[in-house]
Order: structure tokens, then sequence, then C-alpha cells
């Protein structure tokens, strides 16, 4: 990037040309940053949220609907499909937050939202793909009219700031975990006689996991010495060194056979590393289907689902990159909120309109904060890096998640120091934030530990007799949840 350098006492004029352009259109010297650090954020974001254009397709594309068709046709060409349009609609939505909201955070088809799409909605009874996908274009219209409206706006303001620290910190221990089970240095004993365990049996027992502490030692100390690029290079890094062990070792994938195996990815070279994409899944969609299939009542609930999970996940992780990239203002809110939420929106449309569930805003994000990024030309890079993805995802199937997880471990320390700004002396607001905290990871759920915080802040200052300190879009948040609680014998009620 070039510069120019003015006298004493003179304003620089800062970056001139196309760089200039960019610093300015992107704020990026305002906020501290610069070209170089936000094309490494968002490569390293893309790196640590790449995984979903190959477990995306494996959840959707491998399950059969209520009239026992596979997405966009059989299950052995199903998989590829998904795979490019979730890579496309990825890149495009990336794209559009960070020009629109310029805002670091990448989007991409949501964990979890694609589960209900693939478990809950489109194998009910005479369900097809089309339909369910026509269920995620309605929650994303409707969601759109609530942030148009600036009602998904005020439930965010509303919120009190403890509530918005603690979020933070619940996500930074949620991504660490994330990074800590898709790796296997977490997982399920095959005993069972605990929830969890290290490695295996109790262990670091396999070449996998030694490449993740590698990865994850290599990334910490390259942190601390203040190494540009430090994640990048751990990434990258850990990369080579997993081929290396998987071209003389011959490790394989993880089964019930072989647990000291790569979890998803196996680093092995590509027989090629360029594959043409099938984008036919692309506007497969019917919006009012679903409601000829299960009735009116039943859609209602199943969009509200989708909706509330959406409404807040995105609201608790802006403010979790937010906070971590120091872009904050007094009340905990980040610079253009509004925008980030439209996006975000939108990207519920264009995920279902794609085929591929609905979009949504990513906490893996918060790996490219921690990296530097800082604006939304982060979010460009990592959606160019998507698209590129769509011609290149032999490439992407390279990177095992024991080479990209370690990088989350360490973006959710990071986020962890936040906790300074919760005054656990204050118990009726501590303990809804404590709340918060920990059931985000142990739910596996941003929605549930925010529901946890929400309601019991609201029951708190009830029965204390302090109801006049509830704003009143904080009840109607609660009661929300409250539905989205029970919604399983609501449904079973319904229908």
């Amino acid at each position: 990037m070039t510069t120019t350098t003015s006298a004493p006492g003179t304003p620089s004029t800062g970056p001139s040309g196309f760089s200039g352009f960019l610093d300015r259109y992107f704020s990026i010297s305002q906020r501290g940053s610069t070209i170089g650090r936000e094309v490494r954020g968002g490569l390293v974001t893309f790196l640590a949220m790449s995984y979903i254009v190959v477990l995306n397709p494996l959840i959707i594309g491998t399950v059969a609907d209520g009239t026992g068709s596979f997405l966009g046709g059989d299950e052995a060409t199903s998989v590829a499909k998904v795979a490019a349009a979730t890579a496309l609609v990825a890149g495009v939505m990336s794209i559009l937050m960070g020009v629109v909201a310029r805002f670091p955070i990448a989007m991409a088809a949501g964990l979890g939202l694609n589960a209900v799409v693939a478990f809950s909605i489109a194998m009910l009874p005479d369900m097809t793909w089309a339909d369910a996908m026509g269920v995620v274009v309605l929650e994303g219209l409707i969601i759109l009219i609530l942030v148009l409206t600036g009602f998904r706006e005020a439930v965010f303001n509303a919120v009190p700031a403890e509530l918005k620290v603690a979020i933070s910190v619940g996500i930074g221990l949620f991504i660490a975990f994330i990074g800590l089970v898709d790796s296997g240095f977490v997982r399920i004993p095959a005993s069972q006689a605990t929830p969890v365990e290290l490695g295996i049996g109790g262990s670091v027992a396999s070449w996998p996991l030694l490449v993740f502490v590698v990865g994850l030692l290599t990334a910490i100390v390259l942190w601390i010495k203040r190494v540009r690029g430090a994640l990048l290079i751990a990434i990258v890094g850990a990369t080579v060194l997993a081929f290396l062990v998987e071209a003389f070792g011959k490790v394989g994938f993880r089964s019930a056979d072989n647990p000291g195996g790569w979890s998803l990815n196996a680093p092995v070279w590509p027989d090629s590393p360029v594959a043409v994409p099938d984008f036919s899944l692309i506007g497969q969609v019917s919006l009012f289907g679903s409601i000829e299939k299960v009735g009116f009542l039943t859609v209602v609930l199943l969009v509200f689902t989708l909706l509330l999970a959406d409404f807040f996940d995105t609201m608790g992780t802006m403010v979790a990159i937010g906070g971590e990239a120091g872009l904050l203002d007094a009340k905990g809110n980040p610079p253009r909120t509004r925008e980030i939420l439209v996006v975000d929106s939108v990207g519920a449309i264009a995920g279902g309109a794609g085929s591929v569930s609905s979009n949504t805003a990513y906490i893996e994000s918060a790996a490219g904060v921690g990296e530097g990024a800082r604006t939304g030309l982060a979010s460009v890079v990592t959606g160019l890096a998507f698209l590129l993805t769509t011609f290149l995802s032999p490439i992407v199937d390279m990177v095992p998640f024991e080479a990209a997880t370690p990088v989350l471990v360490l973006v959710g320390f990071l986020m962890m120091t936040q906790i300074t700004g919760i005054d656990w002396r204050k118990l009726e607001l501590s303990i809804p934030a404590f709340l918060v905290i920990i059931l985000m990871p142990f739910t596996y759920s941003i929605t549930v530990g925010l529901g946890a915080g929400f309601v019991s802040f609201v029951l708190i200052k009830v029965l204390l007799g302090k109801v006049r300190q509830v704003h009143p879009l904080m009840w109607i948040a609660t009661v929300l949840f409250v539905l989205y609680f029970i919604r399983g014998p609501l449904q079973a009620w319904i229908g």
C-alpha cells in the first residue's frame, strides 16, 4: 500500500489510487487496520469456516425428503450440487456483507439451522426439498420486514450491556469448544461413562491430534510474539504437517474402527485441484407448497423456529465480533447495525432460494478479527475465496479440521478476556450473564444461551418486584424464547 508523507503539522493525504479508495470506503486506516491485515484476516476467516462447504452437503445432501427424494436428484449427485451452491451463496452473501455493512463478518449456511431444515422440515410427510426451502425463504422475508421496521434493532438495543458482554464471552467459549470437538481433541468416549473425554481413551493418542496440538502451540507462540499473519501461518503450517503425516503414515478417515483418523477431511493431494461446479439447485424452491402439505399452523411454527434462531444468533455474533475488534460503542452496539441485520436477513432468503438452507453470520469470523481484520474488506476477501472454492473444492477438502480448528481455540481465549466487563457483584445481572456464558457451549447453541439469559433476567426482576426495570421489548423477547423452549410439545399439540 502506497502512502504519502506530509510535513510536520500538515494532515496526511492518506493512501492514493485504488488502495486509497478502499481505505476510505471501508474506513481501514480509521479503524487502525491495513489492506494487508484485511486480506490476511479474510483468508483466515475463510479457512476457519470453509468446512461448511463439506459439512453442509453431508447434512442436507444425504437426507431424503418426505417423498423419498434427495436434494437435486439422487444421493450420489446431491452432495456435489449442494457443495457448489453452498460455496456460491456463501461467497455472494459474504461479499454483500462486506460491501454494504462494511463489517468483518462472513456468511454461510448456518449449522444447526440446516439440521432443522433437514430433519424437522424436509422429512415431514409429503414435504419436498423445494417446499422446505420455501419455508426458509418465508422466514427470511419475515425477518427482513422486522429489520426494516426497526423491531429487530430495537430489541437488540433493549438488552442490558452486561448481557451483551456475556454474549461475547459465551460465544468465545462456544467456538473454543467447537474447535476442540471438531478436531477430536475432546470427544464422546466410546464407553459413554462421561459426557466427554480427552482425545482417545483420555489421551492424545493419534497423529491427527498431534497435528492439532502442534498447530495450537504454533498459533499461541506466534500470537504472543506478535508475528504478522500468526493465525494464517499456523493453519498453513499445520496443513503441511498433516499432509506429510498422511503421506507417510496413511492415517485415513476417522471411524469406529479407526478412532485415530482424520475428522471430516483427509489431507491428501487431489487428482485434480479444479472441479467444474453444478449450480442446478439454484431457484428450486416452492414458496407456499409447504402449506398444502402440512397445513398453515404447522408452517407458522416451523417458520417461527427458524426465525427465532436466526433473530438472536446474528445479534450475538455481531456483538462478539465487534467486541473482539474494539468496534462497539458505549452502549455495546457495533457500527452500521441496521445494515448488518439487513444483509443477514437477505442471507436467509438467498440460502433458501439457493437450496442450501438459511445463510447467517458466522462466529468463526472472529478468527479473522484475531488476525487483525477490522472492516468489510476482510468479508469481501472471504467471499471471493468462497467463489473460487466453487472451482477449487478439492483444495479445500485437503485442509483437515485438525489444522484449521486450533485458531478457534485461541480466538476463544481472546474473546474470553472481555469477561472483565461484567460486574459480578451485581447479582441480578451477573447470574443471567453466567447462564448465557455456560449454556452456549454446554448446549452447543447460541440461541439457548441467549434465551436462558433473557428469561432468567426477566424472572429475577419480577420476583424481586422490579418489573419497571424490564424494557418492554425484553418482555416480548422472553415470551418468544419461552415458546422456543417448549416448541416440541407445541408442535406435537398442533399437529
